[in-house]
């Protein structure tokens, strides 16, 4: 099939979408693949317009049987091809294989309860694409963990890239899931993320003072959380200094919540620059030393 570069073609059934991928990569461009399940937003724009700074890439959205409207968002953003997928489709007899972190036991507790599922769809959609490279957002901070292990370990090539999570003036995270919080609770969701800025704000002064001061505010706000937790980069132990991540879950008027930000634990945002060219100046002497004398 012949596809207009930048008009949204939409492509209904897998046997196309391994053609179109196989026919991409025969031309040497890079396939930026920006997988979501249904209804497009802010987050998911910010997600294509990351695909479509890859120099030269051609990017293509799965979505679940997209609306009308949802095409003509992609359309106006660039997008070269919209998979129109179900899960009837991938899986004509059924989900006979499920895929599961073997180290979802460490991740938070509460973990989100169908990371397997998410986990299996987004692989599925991968490997029928075969693209070079695929954009997650950071706001299903242990989904984009999952599909980074799994890219790695089942070597299928393809870059994974996070996206940083897009957030409402109010500081919620964008999010079809908070879009069904009821009004009279939004103040809570709100309290979500006020938590992690004042968190990672306290980074400086180590994990004990971002529990504390994280938690104090959910306690003002009357917001009893699934969790609050303060981990490394990979979800294991947080460094006594270095990248961590601060994670809440809750739920808030029905609707589970889930909430995520990176920080410089042990540093502080204030002494990043400071810290970076201190531990460029330390690889440089590495660099030196390792360097053989000339004779």
């Amino acid at each position: 099939m012949s596809l207009k570069m930048g008009q949204a073609t939409v492509v209904s059934e897998v046997d196309r979408i391994r053609m179109v991928g196989s026919a991409l990569r025969k031309t040497g461009r890079p396939v930026a693949f920006v997988p979501l399940t249904t209804g497009v937003h802010a987050g998911h724009i910010a997600l294509v317009r990351a695909a479509r700074r890859i120099r030269g890439a051609v990017t293509v959205v799965a979505l679940q049987e997209p609306r009308g409207e949802d095409v003509d968002l992609l359309r106006a953003e660039g997008v070269d091809v919209i998979w129109d997928y179900t899960p009837e489709k991938l899986w004509p007899h059924g989900r006979r294989i499920t895929i599961s972190p073997r180290d979802a036991a460490d991740f938070p507790a509460g973990l989100e309860p169908d990371l397997s599922g998410e986990l299996t769809l987004y692989l599925t959609l991968m490997m029928a694409l075969s693209p070079t490279d695929v954009l997650i957002g950071e706001k299903d901070y242990e989904l984009l963990l999952a599909i980074h292990h799994a890219v790695q370990d089942l070597h299928l090539g393809v870059r994974v890239q996070g996206v940083p999570a897009v957030r409402m003036p109010d500081g919620v995270v964008m999010s079809l899931r908070n879009t069904r919080v009821p009004e009279d609770k939004r103040e809570d969701v709100a309290a979500l993320s006020a938590a992690l800025t004042a968190g990672a704000h306290a980074a400086e002064a180590g994990a004990e003072k971002v529990r504390e001061v994280a938690a104090g505010v959910l306690e003002a706000a009357g917001v009893e959380p699934e969790y609050l937790e303060l981990r490394g980069r990979d979800l294991g132990e947080p460094p006594a200094e270095g990248d961590a991540r601060l994670l809440v879950a809750a739920t808030i008027g029905g609707v589970r919540v889930i909430d995520n930000v990176g920080l410089p634990l042990g540093i502080g945002f204030t002494n990043i620059e400071e810290h970076e060219a201190k531990a460029e100046l330390e690889r440089e002497k590495q660099r030196e030393q390792n360097q053989s004398p000339e004779d």
